[in-house]
């Protein structure tokens, strides 16, 4: 007691914390929490325990970057280098290379760069470099990594040098160089057009050249990649796109005699941009772009859903549909709605919903969501309506919104964002009274938990005591971690115990 408030909020917590069966404490937040409040020992010791030894790589990696994040730099690299597997070792290494450029240390950037183990992460590190020294206003230098990066990519090309490239155009807009810009933009295009990567690993870096250069108003490139291009032919030598048909492609697609007749059939046509890049370009610039460019996009992502082949119509349909209401143009994010099955459709009304209320058209947004029919789906858009009033500082017609929301558990959840506002506005008293309005406890216990954030620490330590008495300890965690950062190590040691 002699030291105020803490020893009393730390006894509470040993008193609530108890280990469920079969709670795996070596991965997941609880490590991360630790390395981030001054206890990266304790976590890599966890970390440690974990049998398979990729999955061990996995969360140390994860831990260094928990520890860079918060400053301790040294921790960080040493834990890097103890990583047993050298392709984790290496991709650690690269996550600090940056970090020390922002801590001011330049010259342990360049150091550790050159430490980077395998040639295919080295355009990346070299890359990195360049982008946070461009960061700091150090154009002379910047060019100087990036031209290294370019060389690395250049003379050992590898999977991922998109990627690289398309970083590199960054730093080449950060540094005027918009031309040079250009040529590393028509590079990554190029990688596109000749090896079209599957569409999983979004966002693909040609889609981050095009959001930036729509971002710009320069749609040409998108334009050209839009234009239709004929699909390539099953040739009299059995290949298809450069590739040899397989034994089942050879008996079901092609039969024998036949090929003269596959070579006559002309081809159809096809863009080179799918819906899944059309999808992260809409996706990457919805909340940046004005309007002529977004409904400029939405013009082309329609057309594309028209012409397209099918394949992830249904991710376009609804990146396009949410921009449009983000646009305020709800008529034809509405219609675009229509287009899904009845049960999908009332669920993406209301995330049009949201998007329209983003758009600052609360109004409207409370209209629409009255109209949808089905009672879970307008809960779940009333609840994004009373989130955006309560952003905007408007409280009150938040709170007279919340009781026309007939389910129970939705108001409770629309509240948190009303006691989350009155308390940063000043009034205490009242954001507390309105949680207790909450039915459910868990819901009740994660609006507390928002308060103790706004409250100060005498205050702070009532509401998480309330939180853990309501809940237990897994929802004030996470903000005691900034206000009482031992408060993680209690509830780790405890758990161990």
């Amino acid at each position: 007691m002699q030291s105020g408030f803490e020893p009393c909020l730390l006894a509470i917590l040993r008193l609530s914390v108890g280990r469920p069966p079969g709670t795996d404490l070596a991965g997941g937040w609880l490590p991360s929490a630790l390395a981030r409040t001054g206890h990266l020992v304790r976590a890599a010791e966890l970390a440690y325990t974990i049998s398979d030894e990729l999955e061990q790589g996995r969360e140390l990696l994860e831990l260094v970057k928990a520890a860079a994040g918060a400053g301790d730099l040294c921790g960080a690299q040493a834990l890097a280098e103890s990583i047993p597997l050298g392709q984790q070792r290496d991709q650690a290494l690269v996550a600090l290379v940056p970090a020390w450029v922002r801590a001011g240390e330049r010259a342990r950037a360049v150091a550790l760069a050159e430490r980077i183990r395998y040639p295919h992460n080295w355009g990346w590190a070299w890359a990195l470099l360049a982008k946070a020294v461009a960061d700091s206003g150090d154009i002379d230098e910047a060019l100087r990594f990036a031209a290294r990066a370019d060389d690395e990519v250049s003379s050992y090309p590898v999977d991922g040098t998109e990627n690289v490239l398309a970083l590199l155009v960054e730093v080449a807009v950060a540094t005027g160089d918009h031309d040079r810009a250009a040529a590393l933009a028509d590079r990554v295009e190029d990688r596109f057009r000749s090896r079209n990567p599957a569409g999983w690993s979004k966002p693909r870096p040609l889609a981050v050249v095009l959001a930036r250069e729509a971002l710009a108003g320069d749609l040409d490139r998108l334009d050209a990649l839009m234009s239709t291009e004929p699909e390539p032919a099953v040739g009299a030598d059995g290949t298809l796109c450069g590739w040899a048909l397989g034994e089942a492609a050879d008996q079901d697609m092609v039969q024998e005699g036949d090929l003269d007749e596959v070579d006559a059939l002309p081809p159809s046509p096809r863009s080179p941009l799918d819906a899944w890049d059309m999808a992260c370009v809409l996706d990457a610039v919805a909340e940046t772009a004005d309007q002529d460019v977004a409904l400029a996009l939405a013009d082309r992502a329609e057309t594309l859903l028209e012409t397209g082949d099918g394949r992830d119509h249904d991710i376009l349909l609804r990146s396009v549909t949410l921009l449009l209401a983000r646009h305020g143009q709800v008529e034809r994010a509405m219609a675009l709605a229509d287009l899904l099955e009845p049960d999908l459709r009332v669920g993406r009304q209301a995330e049009i919903v949201g998007e329209l209320a983003r758009y600052g058209d609360t109004g409207g947004a409370e209209a629409l969501a009255h109209a949808i029919p089905d009672r879970r789906a307008q809960s779940s858009a009333l609840i994004e309506v009373v989130r955006e009033l309560a952003r905007r500082g408007d409280p009150d017609r938040a709170e007279a919104l919340v009781h026309s929301i007939t389910d129970r558990w939705a108001q409770g959840e629309a509240l948190i964002a009303v006691a989350r506002e009155l308390a940063r506005r000043g009034d205490p008293g009242r954001a507390e009274a309105l949680t207790r309005s909450i039915a459910y406890r868990a819901t009740r216990a994660r609006a507390l938990a928002a308060l103790v954030e706004l409250s100060e620490p005498s205050q702070a330590c009532r509401l998480a005591a309330q939180v853990v008495v309501l809940d237990g300890w897994n929802p004030v965690l996470p903000v005691l971690e900034r206000i009482v950062p031992r408060s993680v190590s209690v509830v780790v040691d405890q758990m161990t115990s």
